[in-house]
């Protein structure tokens, strides 16, 4: 690990200075940030710690919603009783992550800004990664891609600077995008508003920025709106093995019921793409549909529409077409237990 300076912030705006300088990084939980560190991928000269800046509340908001902090702890806030009884899709999300123990550190924030578990970014030992090094090429392409993207990938080859196929590792994430989310960030320029549906990026021909947060902005928090699907939603994870484990595939959906029939819906897929993936399409062929099979299927083709996979990951395809299908219809069927 290269050596770094550490600064304790006492408030947001000592925090946004000090992470203006080149180099520095805010530091909450660590849980990804830390073993970045270790691995030699990240290499900030300045952790900025932000975890006394009374940002570990979730409050209501004036127009019926929820106000989480950045600073607010995984465990907290799956076992917070209004995000239990308003928003289980997020709770049950955050409860598929990871392990307890890091649960009980890693935060809000930090969720959001989790990086890809992509072999080949977090081994230094291969040299091919546009991700940690620009321009290198993409290892993975041609490499073991079994856990990697089959949505909105840029690949143009092994060895073009674009080329990643890399996916967004998180679960909270997935939730946070089917309940329409905003993220609340603050930097030398004042505060701002970011649906999470565009704080995230696809690799493009920048595959080493992950989200368009700037380099000196703190996160605040997520405003959640209005709960609309806490009577009908499910998260499901499709994994290697039961816990501590990244997803293969997973599914957030939430129906808003009229009877049986859908008057509006959330989805969204983890595990598949760059970012977690939302398809307004697909929730729009929900909408005012009965609540069944051949609804759900109808709309898990549209997510999929232009998913393609490689030698080791294929089946995914198929997987998230049916994983989207189950989902749905145990999200009809009622609250996740």
């Amino acid at each position: 690990m290269n050596p770094f300076t550490y600064e304790r912030a006492a408030a947001a705006d000592t925090a946004i200075r000090a992470a203006s300088s080149h180099g520095a990084k805010f530091l909450g939980g660590g849980t990804n940030l830390v073993d970045l560190m270790k691995y030699g991928v990240e290499h900030p000269t300045t952790l900025v710690d932000v975890n006394h800046l009374g940002m570990d509340q979730v409050t209501p908001t004036a127009a019926g919603g929820m106000f989480v902090g950045g600073s607010v702890r995984n465990s907290d806030l799956a076992n917070n009783p209004a995000i239990v009884r308003n928003y289980p899709l997020l709770s049950h999300a955050l409860l598929a992550g990871a392990s307890p123990q890091l649960r009980n550190m890693a935060t809000t924030a930090g969720n959001l800004l989790q990086r890809t578990r992509c072999y080949y970014f977090m081994d230094t030992a291969f040299p091919a990664c546009n991700k940690r090094e620009p321009g290198s090429g993409c290892a993975a392409l041609n490499g073991f891609n079994r856990i990697h993207a089959v949505l909105g990938q840029t690949d143009e080859g092994a060895a073009s600077p674009h080329t990643c196929i890399a996916t967004n590792p998180s679960d909270m994430n997935v939730a946070m995008y089917a309940l329409g989310a905003v993220v609340e960030v603050q930097g030398p320029k004042g505060k701002r508003s970011i649906a999470v549906a565009d704080f995230h990026r696809l690799p493009g021909k920048n595959p080493e920025l992950d989200t368009n947060l700037r380099p000196d902005e703190l996160i605040l928090g997520v405003t959640l709106p209005p709960a609309t699907f806490a009577k009908n939603s499910w998260y499901l994870k499709v994994r290697d093995r039961q816990s501590y484990a990244f997803a293969l595939v997973s599914v957030a959906a939430g129906l808003e019921m009229n009877g049986g029939t859908i008057k509006s819906a959330g989805l969204a897929l983890g595990g598949v793409a760059h970012k977690p993936w939302q398809s307004k399409e697909a929730e729009r062929a929900l909408a005012g549909k009965p609540a069944n099979r051949t609804t759900f299927m109808d709309a898990a083709n549209v997510a999929l529409t232009g998913a393609h996979g490689y030698k080791d990951n294929a089946f995914k395809v198929e997987m998230a077409k049916q994983t989207i299908v189950r989902a749905l219809t145990l999200a009809a069927q009622g609250v996740q237990a």
